[in-house]
Order: C-alpha cells, then structure tokens, then sequence
C-alpha cells in the first residue's frame, strides 16, 4: 500500500450501529492509518422507507465514541462531497444510462418475491444473494434501451453465461464465483426510484477514488457483482478485504435485524471502547486481519 490509499467507512442508517459494525469499521480505519493513508465516511441513506436522520446522525455520534476518525465525511466535508447517497442521484441516473445505451440492463417487473418462488431450492447462505434469477424470464437483448428513465420499473444486470469471477481478498486470498450459478441477473435500479446497492456502491467508490473496500464478508458475492459493474462502466476496481463477521454466544451473527447489543447501550451500560476492542471476542477470528 502507499500513501495514495484511501479507504471509507459507509453505514446504513437503517438502525443504530452495533459492536459488529464497530469492529468492521476499526479494521478498515486501521487499514488507512496503515497505509498512511486516507479514510472516507459516506452516509449510504438511499432507502427513504428504512433510513432515518436519527440514524444518520447516530453512526457519527456513536463511532466517534467508540474511537473512530475519519479524513472526509458529512460532518467534516472534503472534496468528494457530498457524502450522503441521498444527495448523489444524478451520478447514479448517469451510471444507469450508460448501462442501459450499452444494453447491460433491462427493465424487469419480477419482484424479490417471485424469484424466491421460482427457485427450486433456497440459495447459499450468503445472505445479500437471492435465488438465481431465470434464465427463461430474460427479455430479448436490447429489450429497454430505448427508455429515457428508469421509470417505475426494476432494472437487472444480463450476466454473462457461466464466466468465472475472480478477485484476490486480501484477507481471504484467491475467490472465485461462476455467473448464472453463484448468483443470477441481479439489480441495479429498483421500481421505487432508488439505485439498488450493487449500483450505488460502485459508482460512489469509483468517484470518491476508494483504493481499498474493508467490509463484512457476507458481501463477497455482491463483489463478484460489482466487478462485473466496474468492468461494464469502464471504472478501475479498487482492491477488496473481508472481515469476519462478529457473532454473539449462541453463534448467531450481529445484526440489526435481531436487535444486537447496539454502541450506545454499550455506552449507556458504562462500558468504555478500549475494553471492548480488547475483549476476546472482539478479535475472535482475526489474527490475521491488521
């Protein structure tokens, strides 16, 4: 790594962070200070049914308690701005019609829900995956390039048959996920006028010059993805590190889903950050992580 390494933080303000999300984000902020380099938080707010303001402004609070410390973001600005996805639509709108004009997407009108049925088994236990996507609900190639807006229809990337995406973590090592049997025609813009994560994230690490993506490893299917959209965009992908994810005593994963511990009622209980990142279970499964 050299000095030119800029990394970023990016929660979504769906609820209050947890000590999972804590841990994700030291490791990417020791990453950057590693590297002499660069940190960059953005606000990933897109979805106006689920992101809150209170939420927002809760990451900030909560991971500036915990000892977090960021180079640009919203709460201290920088020349990549603006750091909220809500305030960057237009870069997302110019991303899908570069892709529509190429023929990479078409408009779909099958819902999460219909793929679910439609698959014959539920797939893997990546969790940010769906089930494969049919082949047979495919429109004919071009089918949607002549729209001049998403309108209020979902949009999917067409993958490749059968290529093999491949990428070195650098915490994992060599991955490898096969189109079309790892993971299916997926989405980049969703009915209700929001650009879909996959979309987003790429177009918004491209245009903030992200050299390095640290998150959690239950992402690593939705890389292979994004890969596929770096390439199609005609953008320089970063470099990629998974981290373990932190589970609770039973075994099971921290999410916000299952109401996880959250940092301010660490904070609230008097529990101080140093002793939290020196617990055992903080560095469980990461010997090798910094």
């Amino acid at each position: 790594m050299s000095s030119t390494y800029r990394g970023r933080i990016a929660p979504t303000p769906t609820g209050y962070l947890h000590l999972g999300h804590a841990r994700t984000f030291w490791i990417a902020m020791e990453r950057a200070r590693e590297a002499r380099g660069q940190l960059i938080f953005r606000d990933e707010n897109l979805d106006p049914q689920r992101c809150k303001p209170e939420f927002s402004q809760g990451a900030i609070e909560d991971l500036r308690w915990f000892g977090c410390d960021w180079d640009e973001g919203p709460d201290v600005g920088g020349p990549s701005g603006p750091y909220r996805q809500s305030e960057r639509h237009a870069l997302f709108l110019q991303a899908w019609a570069r892709l529509k004009d190429a023929g990479y997407i078409y408009p779909c009108d099958k819902s999460r829900k219909d793929v679910a049925r439609a698959a014959q088994a539920p797939h893997p236990e990546e969790e940010a995956s769906e089930p494969i996507y049919p082949e047979s609900w495919r429109p004919p190639l071009g089918t949607g390039q002549a729209a001049d807006s998403p309108g209020d229809t979902n949009w999917r990337f067409r993958v490749p048959d059968e290529r093999c995406i491949e990428f070195d973590d650098g915490r994992l090592g060599p991955c490898a996920f096969t189109c079309l049997r790892d993971f299916g025609d997926f989405l980049v813009w969703r009915k209700d006028g929001v650009p879909a994560y996959e979309l987003a994230v790429v177009v918004d690490d491209a245009a903030m010059q992200i050299s390095e993506v640290v998150r959690g490893e239950d992402l690593l299917i939705s890389t292979a993805r994004q890969l596929l959209l770096y390439q199609a965009l005609g953008l320089k992908a970063p470099e990629f590190y998974h981290t373990p994810l932190l589970c609770d005593t039973t075994g099971q994963r921290l999410a916000k889903r299952n109401r996880s511990l959250t940092l301010r009622e660490l904070k609230a209980a008097g529990h101080q950050p140093a002793n939290l990142r020196t617990s055992d279970d903080w560095w469980s499964g990461l010997e090798d992580s910094i």
